[in-house]
C-alpha cells in the first residue's frame, strides 16, 4: 500500500539526512571509546564533542549529559535513580509525585517503585486541557516535602499537545527542596528548551523524536543531583549508565538536535500553520469532531492535533484511514484484544466512550500540505463507516 500522509511524527519521525550522513559515516569506523588506543581516543573524542553539541543546543554543560539508549531509559535512570538515591539520604523519603498524564516510561517506573520499593505514588491531577493542577501540587508539598523524593512532570503531553507549566512546577518544588524531572522528549525542536534556565534537575531527550535515529538519548542530570545506577557494568557516563557507548547513533543524535534546535522557530512556524489548517479542515468535514487538549494553540505543540470523535472506535479510525494511505495514531491501548482508553483523556475528565474514539495527527520537518490535505480527503468517508461499525462491546442502534 502506498502511503500518501503520514502523521504520526510523535511516534517516530523520519531521520534527518545530515543525520543520516552522520550515523553512516562513523559506521565504518572502529573503535571502544572506553579503549585507550587510537582507535579508542577517537572514538572518545566524537563521543565528547558530541556531548558537547547537545549540552549547548539544550542549554546544559557538557557534564550534566548523560548519553542513554533512549528516553525509557533516561525516564528510568531518572525515576528509579533519584528514588534510590534521595531514600538512601532519608529513608522516609518515599512520594513520588507525577502528573496523571505522564508518558508510560515515567508512569510504569513509579508504579515499579511502589510495587517493589516501597514508594507512595500521587499522582497529580490535571484540568481538562491536561494541564497539571498546580493547586494540588502546591498543597502536596506543603503538607508533605519532608517525605517527597521527586516530582515528574513532562515538559509537553504526548497525545494531545498541552505545554506543562513547568516554571511554576519547579518554583514550588525549589521552594520545599524537591527535585524535579521532566520528560521533554515531545518538546525539543517545537518549543524553546534550555536546561539552566529551567531550573530543572533533571531532563530527558531522545533521538528519534528530532530527526536522529532509535535508540540513542540523554538525560541532562546536574552534576550535584544524586542518581543511584539502573544498569551496572563497565562504569561508563560519571558511574551512573554502564555500556559501551554507541558512537555512530551519539554522533547522529547529536547532529539532530542540533539541527532540531537551530530550525526550531522556523519549524514552529511553519507546522503550527499546517496544524491549524488541519484542525479547522478536520471540524468542516467532521463538525462533532472535538479538539483535545488546550484551546489556545499557544498553549499546546505546534505540530499536535488531538480530535475525539463520538461515536466512533478509535482503533477503527485508524485502521481505515491506513487502508486509504493516511498514517496516524492512536491515544488507545489494546489490551488481549479489547480496546482500552487513554490514561491521558480519562485524566482529562473524559467518560471511556468518549475517549475511546480518539486520533492523534501529528506533524513533523517533511510534513506538507498535500499530507493535510490527504487525510481531508479520506476521513469524512473513514469516520461514516467507523459509526455504521459502532463501538466495541456496545450494539449498534437497531440491533438484537
Amino acid at each position: 500500500m502506498r502511503v500518501s500522509a503520514y502523521l504520526d511524527h510523535a511516534a517516530t519521525t523520519p531521520v534527518l539526512p545530515e543525520a543520516a550522513a552522520v550515523l553512516a559515516e562513523h559506521l565504518s569506523r572502529t573503535g571502544n571509546p572506553s579503549s585507550l588506543h587510537a582507535s579508542g581516543r577517537a572514538a572518545r573524542r566524537v563521543v565528547e564533542e558530541s556531548r558537547e553539541r547537545v549540552a549547548a543546543a539544550l542549554g546544559a554543560r557538557p557534564s550534566e549529559v548523560l548519553l542513554t539508549g533512549g528516553g525509557t531509559e533516561a525516564d528510568n535512570l531518572a525515576i528509579k535513580g533519584l528514588f534510590w538515591a534521595r531514600t538512601a539520604q532519608d529513608p522516609a523519603r518515599r512520594r513520588v509525585l507525577v502528573s496523571a498524564v505522564e508518558h508510560h516510561a515515567v508512569l510504569d517506573p513509579a508504579f515499579w517503585l511502589a510495587e517493589h520499593a516501597g514508594a507512595e505514588i500521587v499522582l497529580l491531577p490535571v484540568d481538562d486541557e491536561g494541564r497539571v493542577r498546580l493547586d494540588v501540587l502546591r498543597d502536596e508539598l506543603a503538607a508533605h516535602a519532608g517525605t517527597t523524593a521527586l516530582v515528574s512532570v513532562m515538559w509537553a503531553n504526548n497525545e494531545v499537545g498541552t505545554l506543562q507549566p513547568l516554571a511554576e512546577v519547579v518554583s514550588l518544588a525549589r521552594a520545599r527542596g524537591v527535585p524535579v524531572h521532566a520528560d521533554a522528549v515531545q518538546a525539543v525542536g517545537q518549543v524553546p528548551v534550555d536546561f539552566a534556565a529551567s531550573g530543572l534537575d533533571a531532563l530527558t531527550v531522545t533521538g528519534h523524536k528530532v530527526g536522529g535515529p532509535v535508540g540513542v538519548g540523554a538525560l541532562l542530570a546536574r552534576r550535584d543531583l544524586p542518581l543511584v545506577p539502573v544498569l551496572h557494568g563497565g562504569g561508563q557516563e560519571r558511574g551512573v549508565r554502564s555500556g559501551s557507548l554507541d558512537v555512530p547513533a551519539i554522533a547522529a543524535f547529536a547532529v539532530a538536535v542540533e539541527r532540531a534546535v537551530e530550525a526550531r522557530e522556523e519549524t514552529a512556524r511553519r507546522l503550527g500553520g499546517l496544524r491549524d489548517a488541519l484542525v479547522a479542515g478536520v471540524r468542516a468535514a467532521v463538525p462533532g469532531a472535538v479538539l483535545r487538549g488546550p484551546a489556545d494553540p499557544a498553549d499546546r505543540l505546534p505540530a499536535n492535533a488531538h480530535f475525539t470523535f463520538p461515536g466512533c472506535e478509535g482503533d477503527s479510525l485508524l485502521y481505515l484511514l491506513d487502508s486509504a494511505g493516511v498514517e496516524c495514531s492512536t491515544g488507545s491501548a489494546c489490551q488481549a484484544g479489547v480496546p482500552q482508553p487513554s490514561h491521558v483523556l480519562l485524566a482529562m475528565g473524559l467518560d471511556e466512550s468518549d475517549a475511546r474514539g480518539a486520533l492523534r495527527f501529528s506533524l513533523g520537518w517533511p510534513s506538507t500540505d498535500e499530507d493535510v490535505a490527504a487525510l481531508l480527503a479520506a476521513l469524512p468517508g473513514v469516520v461514516e463507516r467507523a459509526r455504521a461499525a459502532g463501538l466495541a462491546g456496545r450494539p449498534r442502534a437497531g440491533a438484537l
